[in-house]
């Protein structure tokens, strides 16, 4: 297998949940990390006890110019990135379609789907002329199973997935991987801005089961990038044990 002190890795979104928790695993491991995060001070906690091999940037994904700025503008030994972690998303609301709010989805595609965009653009070409890289996109369970709710957030990950595999077509013929990671509940900060910050049905969300932790989608995206060179996993969706794909769903009168 690779090794991880061997690579520098990009991780968006990487102020909290499943992006602080992949970054500090990367850099557990001895690697050169860039924790990305549009609120900096959220970088603080993420890069304790690693601020020698993490360095925190301040970056606004729906910004193309500031994503290519940033890109241009980093350190010398941190510029050849081998790891993208586009893990940055968000899901704000679970209104049905005829009551959402406007700017929710505007949100969402502009991180979720624009973000990634943008990252990918700005960084796969060096990938490309250095012959080494993977790019780790974080899509979900809602990219292909539909919940009340999911419309344009299910939307967003079933872009991610699918340009995900689209790149690996692109990319044929290069040591490029890239995978798709489609986490099913998480037990992160995304849910309380889905339910705007209500505790209670935060809380109820979760009740009975035990959901994935950001510590456990970092160890999947760690192993991802770590199997041998040869070896390139498309797709992986993971859930907790408790959860399962339905059935559709049914109206009776």
């Amino acid at each position: 297998m690779a090794k991880a002190s061997d690579h520098i890795v990009l991780v968006t979104g990487a102020g909290a949940g499943i992006g602080a928790a992949t970054a500090r695993r990367y850099a557990s491991e001895g690697a050169r990390v860039i924790a990305a995060d549009y609120q900096a001070d959220r970088l603080d906690e993420t890069r304790k006890g690693f601020e020698d091999s993490m360095r925190g940037l301040a970056l606004d994904l729906r910004n193309s110019d500031a994503v290519f700025a940033a890109v241009a503008e980093l350190p010398e030994d941190f510029k050849d990135i081998s790891i993208l972690v586009n893990n940055a998303g968000v899901g704000p609301g679970l209104e049905p379609a005829h009551e959402a709010q406007l700017g929710d989805w505007e949100a969402i595609v502009d991180t979720n789907i624009k973000g990634v965009l943008y990252c990918t653009r700005a960084i796969l070409p060096g990938m490309v002329e250095r012959g080494r890289g993977h790019i780790v996109n974080i899509s979900s369970t809602a990219a292909t199973n539909n919940y009340k709710g999911g419309n344009v957030y299910g939307g967003s990950k079933a872009f991610v997935r699918q340009f995900s595999l689209n790149l690996r077509c692109d990319l044929l013929g290069t040591p490029i991987r890239v995978s798709s990671i489609e986490p099913g509940m998480t037990e992160t900060r995304f849910t309380e801005v889905r339910f705007r910050e209500d505790s209670s049905k935060t809380a109820a969300h979760y009740e009975g089961l035990t959901p994935l932790s950001g510590d456990d989608l970092a160890d999947v995206i760690y192993y991802t990038t770590m199997v041998p060179a040869h070896v390139n996993i498309n797709s992986l969706q993971v859930t907790p044990i408790g959860m399962a794909p339905a059935g559709y769903a049914i109206h009776r009168e």
